[in-house]
């Protein structure tokens, strides 16, 4: 009896337009020799203009038709049973003007945040309080505590986020890294459920 083969596909992948997608694109093979480099080298599907920016593969389909070519060979399928199959436009130079409205747009959101949030805890008062404390003297600005702490407040920022710019502090990834990568996960399985063909027609029966 033939050693069995095994394909494991990949969770997602990105593709160019018009490109044709082959079984090594979606998914890792193994098993003999003879038939791994056949298999890899299978196209499964043409990206058309139909499917517009993305495509799933179902993992079912895909031993179907793998097992209708080679009919002798023992498919296992493991892993996830879909590819999410996202198919990237053409980039183009995002504009100088676009990128300064966002960041000022932001810069003014995150300084109005951080302001409203100062003025509900009474952060001021506390400072003065103390201020007091420490010197037994009134002051309405104590700056010996105000400045160290704003440039704290936006090394803090760095530090939590991890990034300076392109640069980062070290390997782990910072909060907005992992909320990206959890938002990304929700999305491609709702589009792995949501058009998958093969559970839409499972539905309609």
């Amino acid at each position: 009896m033939a050693a069995p083969v095994y394909i494991r596909l990949k969770q997602s992948i990105g593709v160019d337009p018009q490109m044709k997608i082959r079984l090594k694109d979606v998914a890792k093979v193994t098993g003999p020799e003879q038939i791994k480099e056949t298999l890899q080298e299978l196209i499964i599907h043409q990206v058309t203009k139909q499917d517009r920016n993305r495509v799933v593969i179902d993992g079912f389909n895909l031993v179907e038709q793998i097992i209708t070519m080679f009919p002798q060979e023992q498919i296992e399928l493991i892993g996830p049973n879909v590819c999410v199959v996202h198919i990237t436009k053409k980039k183009t130079k995002p504009s100088l003007i676009l990128i300064c409205v966002i960041w000022l747009l932001l810069f003014i959101g995150a300084a109005m945040a951080i302001m409203n949030f100062h003025y509900d805890v009474s952060m001021q008062p506390v400072q003065q309080k103390l201020h007091f404390m420490l010197t037994g003297k009134e002051e309405e600005h104590p700056l010996w505590l105000q400045i160290p702490y704003s440039i704290g407040l936006g090394l803090g920022m760095i530090l939590f986020f991890n990034h300076w710019f392109r640069k980062k502090f070290n390997e782990e990834p910072s909060p907005m890294e992992v909320e990206v990568f959890n938002y990304q996960e929700s999305l491609d399985h709702y589009v792995a459920v949501k058009e998958n063909k093969v559970e839409k027609q499972d539905e309609d029966h």
